[in-house]
């Protein structure tokens, strides 16, 4: 690639890495407000947090369409273009993840209506912030290209699976001290197996930065600790 043409592709590349790390941004936010509006039962808040899902989505479309106009003028060498298919395939795990905090949001204005179950609000807020923490890691490896925190991120995953069976426990519990408590819990467990499908989406970030710097995708499987196998991938 000439120099002046390598020096357009790179600025284009900046620009598009700052809007992925916009999302990211708003992704993380997104996720940590709606635990805060299921555990205050703030549904002004939850109702924020639901419109703002369009921005997220706006943004994914940006990203796409940049990329397009990239790989269209740039054509750019396989190497570059590795980053570019990289750069989208993020954008997807984080629209999806701001879907599951949209989710979370919806959730907790109907659970705002029943009687509380007891400890549940302030774990599922933990783990929010468990996998915001993977979530804001993986990003930031994407951008200082570290295979290294890449793959902390892919094993520290492993721990969010441990707090989830853990939920998943104590929800069962709940519901068999009283059926009344079996439609609570039940919310409660969709939104912290769609926290859980949030660190897989980070966990995947991670995996695409290990791909960018390598050149090939991780050879072994991902620590995975989610034994409870209640709701099959994808019927949530």
């Amino acid at each position: 690639m000439e120099p002046h043409i390598r020096s357009a592709f790179d600025k284009d590349l900046e620009g598009v890495q700052a809007l992925v790390m916009k999302m990211g941004g708003l992704v993380e936010d997104a996720l940590l407000q709606a635990a805060k509006a299921l555990e205050t039962r703030d549904d002004d808040l939850a109702e924020r947090i639901r419109a703002g899902d369009r921005v997220i989505d706006e943004l994914e479309e940006l990203v796409h369409t940049e990329c397009a106009r990239i790989i269209a003028l740039r054509a750019p060498t396989a190497s570059d273009l590795r980053t570019v298919l990289t750069v989208m395939r993020i954008v997807a795990s984080l629209e999806r993840s701001g879907d599951y905090a949209k989710n979370l949001a919806k959730r907790s204005l109907v659970l705002a209506q029943m009687q509380p179950i007891s400890g549940s609000a302030g774990s599922i807020t933990r783990m929010a912030r468990s996998v915001v923490g993977l979530l804001k890691d993986s990003l930031d490896a994407f951008v200082a290209r570290d295979a290294v925190m890449a793959e902390d991120v892919r094993r520290r995953d492993a721990e969010v699976d441990q707090m989830y069976n853990a939920l998943f426990r104590e929800f069962l519990t709940h519901m068999m001290e009283d059926p009344r408590n079996i439609t609570a819990c039940m919310h409660l467990h969709f939104i912290a197996k769609n926290i859980e499908r949030v660190g897989d989406h980070a966990t995947g970030i991670a995996e695409q930065v290990i791909y960018l710097v390598k050149g090939r995708m991780p050879e072994e499987e991902r620590p995975k600790n989610d034994v409870t196998s209640l709701v099959p991938r994808g019927k949530e």
